[in-house]
């Protein structure tokens, strides 16, 4: 029996293209659909059909809008245009008959770069889908840290740099892709905790990494809506970091537990919060603390107190600028200037006060890296629900398109939880053109 080949499948001349192979390394599936319509005549309601993807979401790829980050959906389209599952950071798939076909310029990438001779990917481009495949893809020069009976001293600075690395599938990626790799860490550094033998110091300095671990999955499992998973999470790093005696990973799982509990009692959440900074201390490096009291100032916003929310952002504006030249945790490390304004918005934006939070949110995310889909879109739905307080309906109808063009295919439920209640207040607005547009695109 002859085996099924599509119609939409790609030749090999098409794909020896410099132009096509950056754009299939990079996972820029907009610019390989767009040049097979253009220049193969493969329509784009073929390429949807092929690849189970809705043909509006075919154009708005074609165009430039959005991204594809699920590791379902890059398997679909390796086998609806017959893309070597080599090119795309795959295993080989099924139809792939002849591993010999692949040139030199199919190689897999190294550490560093996917390169070409016309040119190279940036591994960061790279991986911007592909990391959802799972841990060997992307971070496939990542070393499995191999232990016997005894542990050494050196194993939780080891097991501390590759939660790092890890830590940056979270840039581009949602919970949805990232929570298994985040927990299958933690579990095979308690298994080792539990059954291997080491001294007093490397337990403390393990207990810490386990911390961080548990922190890092139970991150992932909020943002995929596993909220009973990260919950347990949390607290099972709040012990950890408590028993090794890191008063800053202790404060930060409390603060991580500050955000959760804040959906179902906000006062709750700012009690948590306030537990969190008091845990952490004065003495916490400077990242900590500004990350921990700008999510005390996100309780109190939501608790409705405008006052304790300046107080907090301020404080964490105070500790942001309190350089005295010590190394920050990776975890905390992201918190900058931006990162504040971002939150300031937002703080401001869900007390209704428009006049403060459009502004400084349009000038943090004025040069915000589209790369970083999951957070983008949920920071312009802040600036979206602004714009409607303020009464700009057009304004913010324009900003809820953004937001839902960069959120599609994002394996976070996040997102789409935070655009619900402003494309609720949109619908008062259906009259209008640009709102009735961005309702329909958002049912799609």
């Amino acid at each position: 029996m002859t085996e099924y080949r599509p119609q939409t499948a790609l030749p090999s001349v098409f794909l020896d293209r410099e132009d096509v192979k950056i754009a299939v390394a990079a996972h820029d599936f907009g610019t390989v659909f767009r040049l097979a319509r253009s220049e193969l005549g493969i329509s784009y309601s073929k390429i949807a059909a092929e690849c189970d993807i809705k043909p509006e979401r075919v154009g708005l790829l074609a165009r430039g809008r959005g991204n594809i980050t699920s590791f379902e959906k890059v398997a679909s389209i390796s086998d609806a245009l017959r893309i070597p599952g080599r090119l795309l950071g795959l295993a080989a798939r099924g139809w792939e008959t002849n591993e010999s076909s692949c040139t030199a310029s199919c190689a897999s990438p190294d550490a560093n770069t996917a390169t070409s001779e016309g040119g190279t990917v940036k591994r960061r481009h790279f991986f911007r889908a592909t990391a959802g495949a799972g841990m060997a893809v992307g971070f496939s020069d990542l070393d499995r840290i191999v232990v016997g009976r005894q542990i050494g001293h050196s194993i939780p600075s080891q097991l501390r740099r590759r939660t790092t690395r890890l830590r940056r599938l979270d840039d581009v990626l949602g919970g949805g892709d990232t929570y298994r790799i985040y927990l299958g860490e933690y579990q095979a550094t308690k298994r080792m905790a539990r059954e291997c033998d080491y001294s007093e110091r490397t337990g403390r300095e393990l207990l810490s990494v386990l911390a961080e671990q548990a922190q890092q999955a139970g991150w992932a499992a909020f943002d995929g809506g596993k909220h009973a998973d990260a919950s347990g999470l949390y607290e099972e790093s709040y012990r950890a970091a408590t028993e090794a005696g890191d008063t800053a990973l202790a404060g930060n799982a409390l603060a991580f537990l500050a955000y959760q509990k804040s959906d179902g009692s906000r006062e709750a959440g700012v009690e948590f919060a306030v537990r969190s900074c008091r845990t952490a201390g004065t003495d916490a490096p400077r990242g900590v603390r500004a990350l921990l009291h700008e999510r005390l100032a996100w309780a109190h916003a939501l608790a409705g107190q405008p006052r304790e929310t300046a107080e907090a952002l301020d404080a964490a504006e105070a500790a942001l600028n309190d350089d005295d030249g010590e190394p920050q945790p990776d975890w905390a490390a992201w918190v900058d200037q931006t990162e504040i304004k971002i939150m300031t918005g937002r703080c401001w934006a869900e007390l209704r006060r428009p006049l403060r939070a459009v502004p400084v949110l349009e000038e943090a995310l004025r040069d915000y890296d589209d790369t970083h889909a999951r957070d983008k879109s949920l920071y312009l739905s802040w600036l979206a629900d602004s714009y409607l307080s303020a009464g700009e309906i057009e304004q913010a109808a324009a900003v809820t398109g953004r937001a839902l063009d960069l959120c599609a295919g994002v394996a976070s439920v996040r997102p789409r939880s935070r655009l619900a209640p402003v494309l609720a207040r949109l619908g008062e607005h259906r009259d209008l053109g640009a709102v009735a547009d961005v309702l329909e695109r958002a049912k799609s």
